[in-house]
């Protein structure tokens, strides 16, 4: 059996494993590549003539952890290229991938567009090279016909001599830790694919599940040598920076927010807030279409959510409706919230404030010193939540350099990602004595060579840090 790092190796996003036993190959996570530029791509896709290192119609099955773009964002491309088999996940994942891929390809249609002319067809007007790995919307459908939900918790048996059990993981909704159990040469192992590990007491998700011991075991980095800052409770946290910047005074909080799983969370704490403090009717204005589909999906998938979350619906009878939340659901809408000149809340995509409607708030709002931005996820260098969160005066936006006079703040209690303790309570699910390897993935190269000596220290022996492209035979 055979092992090859294709993605998310020393580098965070793009996470893709090819495991190959026998003559089956099964792919597990086929993410869009961040880590590098669309040039950066380019080159790539040109030295492989492929998005893919490998023949993608030699793949047998596609395993998906979870929904997030750098872990399915290539799956349309596979097909493209070829592959015909399925694509396992669970249910709640292959709703968010169905909206995620399809916003994906709508922005795809939009870039192509641009590219070529608003009709991509003038005459004598000569058509721009189409990147390799953009897809439009039958792309996707065609995928998604071929995507089969598996429960959680159920041995799904997806060829003679392989299994696998998807086990609850945090995170995100319907994201999973995939155990794969392999029987060769008359015996039997077991690989464990971790996806992102989520944290302990998330709002809404349920915290990630105990998995049985495997021989291998691939983790995630994200936040190997980080703690989360903010010690308080959700509610708590949120509430006291609603209290200071908006009802102190008679100010307005903007909060850059990814629409898939951070946006969820925070208008579940927003309805608790309105339910249990007394707070004056401050309008919540959510500006993301791709917010509000997933917040459907997230009601409809009530059961496998916390405790907590499924007894507040039984209380309140919604989890994120409540009485002053408006969605806005048109550009046109977003842009007249500039003209309302109450105190008030807006939420808006993405997260770190590159692209999406959350630029024109910030724009709009940036030299305004009753405005709070207040950023509660990581921001990757280069970014404009970058540049806030590291206090520079000036910044540009759509050509403008505008000075900074709003406040910037931050809190972390709504990261998704678990950090170096959740991690580190994840590995010591398993024995140091039995576990054959640990392969350590989506990560910057810092944070997963601190958390390798981290666990060595713990007993943990062969701790591998792979490189793009590296095979172990397990």
């Amino acid at each position: 059996m055979k092992l090859t790092f294709w993605g998310a190796a020393q580098q965070v996003t793009g996470s893709m494993f090819l495991l190959e036993s026998d003559d089956y190959r099964i792919l597990i996570d086929c993410g869009s590549d961040f880590d590098l530029d669309e040039i950066g791509r380019k080159n790539r896709y040109d030295e492989q003539k492929s998005v893919f290192p490998f023949d993608a119609s030699l793949i047998n099955t596609v395993l998906l952890t979870h929904a997030h773009i750098d872990h399915s964002g290539n799956i349309p491309n596979l097909f493209k290229e070829g592959f015909e088999g399925r694509v396992v996940c669970t249910e709640p994942t292959l709703s968010l991938t169905s909206l995620l891929l399809k916003d994906a390809a709508n922005l795809h249609q939009k870039r192509l567009n641009a590219r070529n002319g608003a009709s991509g067809k003038k005459k004598g007007k000569k058509r721009k090279e189409i990147p390799r790995d953009y897809f439009v919307e039958k792309n996707v459908i065609e995928a998604l016909d071929n995507f089969v939900p598996v429960a959680f918790g159920q041995r799904y048996r997806i060829a003679d001599h392989v299994s696998i059990t998807f086990y609850p993981a945090g995170h995100l909704l319907g994201a999973a830790h995939i155990v794969v159990e392999v029987f060769e040469n008359g015996e039997k192992k077991r690989i464990c694919f971790s996806g992102d590990i989520g944290r302990s007491n998330y709002p809404l998700l349920t915290d990630p599940q105990e998995v049985p011991d495997v021989d291998y075991l691939i983790c995630e980095t994200t936040y190997g040598n980080r703690l989360h800052e903010t010690k308080e409770e959700p509610e708590t946290a949120l509430a006291d920076v609603i209290k200071r910047t908006c009802v102190d005074i008679p100010g307005r909080l903007i909060i850059p927010s990814f629409s898939v799983g951070r946006t969820q969370a925070l208008l579940f704490t927003l309805n608790k807030i309105y339910a249990n403090h007394n707070f004056p009717n401050l309008k919540v204005f959510s500006d993301s279409p791709l917010a509000y589909s997933s917040t459907k999906v997230y009601q409809r998938h009530v059961r496998l959510l916390n405790k907590e979350a499924r007894n507040f619906q039984e209380d309140n009878d919604m989890l994120f409706d409540f009485e002053n939340l408006i969605y806005l659901e048109n550009a046109e809408a977003s842009r007249a919230i500039s003209n309302y000149n109450e105190p008030c809340i807006i939420i808006s995509s993405s997260g770190m404030v590159q692209g999406g409607r959350i630029e024109h708030h910030v724009e709009a709002n940036i030299g305004n010193p009753y405005a709070t931005i207040l950023m509660i996820g990581y921001a990757s260098e280069g970014t404009l939540g970058w540049r806030l969160l590291n206090g520079q005066d000036t910044i540009s936006i759509r050509g403008k350099q505008l000075p900074v006079l709003a406040n910037i703040e931050k809190i972390d209690v709504f990261s998704g990602h678990g950090d170096q303790n959740d991690l580190i309570k994840f590995v010591k699910m398993q024995n140091p004595d039995k576990l054959k390897g640990v392969f350590l993935v989506h990560g910057d190269q810092q944070s997963m060579a601190d958390f390798q000596g981290k666990i060595q220290e713990m007993g943990y022996n062969n701790v591998e840090i792979p490189l793009r492209g590296r095979s172990y035979e397990l």
